[in-house]
């Protein structure tokens, strides 16, 4: 009991410290900011708590998406970024590039708030899931469903209107599907959520 009140009582006279300006030399009030946030210098300490911003977690800071090159690799040469192309089946397979990242606002840490960040994937996400695409395809396959989801509309058409090429074609589409070798007609990737 002693220590919980002793505890609370520590923690009551730090929280002032901390709240309370401090009077300075010259008699005006000064915050408990880090000097570091108010110095301009640009050589970093790394003695201080704060970090350099290009170094932030991925929770502390936003993206934007990568830059799509996929029609003109030599401008992609020209910029240094940017994707020519998407997804891929495998890690090896896939792209990296590098991207537009800033800080978090609230998120205090050293140099420019602004930066490029590499290694992001060069990878898009437009809801087409696996799982339920298989299973479109095992139930109603043979009506073409499969191939709606995926955006091939004109095979798809060709399915319905056969009824899955008389049954071939409805089994050949499973296994093309659970091979990797049929995916969404817009290059995209499976979304990894379901």
């Amino acid at each position: 009991m002693k220590t919980a009140i002793s505890t609370i009582l520590l923690l009551y006279i730090y929280t002032i410290c901390l709240i309370v300006p401090h009077s300075t030399q010259n008699g005006e009030a000064s915050t408990n900011r880090p000097k570091e946030l108010d110095d301009d210098s640009t050589v970093y300490n790394a003695a201080t708590p704060l970090i350099k911003c290009e170094f932030l977690p991925l929770e502390f800071i936003t993206c934007k998406p990568p830059t799509d090159f996929s029609d003109n690799s030599s401008a992609r040469s020209e910029a240094g970024h940017g994707c020519t192309k998407w997804g891929g089946s495998r890690w090896e397979d896939v792209e990296h590039t590098s991207v537009w990242c800033e800080a978090l606002p609230g998120i205090e840490c050293f140099g420019e708030r602004g930066f490029r960040r590499e290694g992001f994937p060069c990878i898009k996400y437009n809801g087409h899931r696996f799982v339920s695409t298989l299973l479109f395809s095992l139930l109603l396959g043979f009506l073409g469903l499969d191939r709606f989801c995926l955006g091939h509309t004109g095979t798809a058409i060709g399915k319905l209107l056969t009824l899955g090429g008389f049954g071939i074609w409805w089994i050949v589409d499973i296994v093309l599907l659970a091979t990797g070798k049929l995916g969404p007609e817009d290059g995209s990737s499976w979304d990894p959520y379901y």
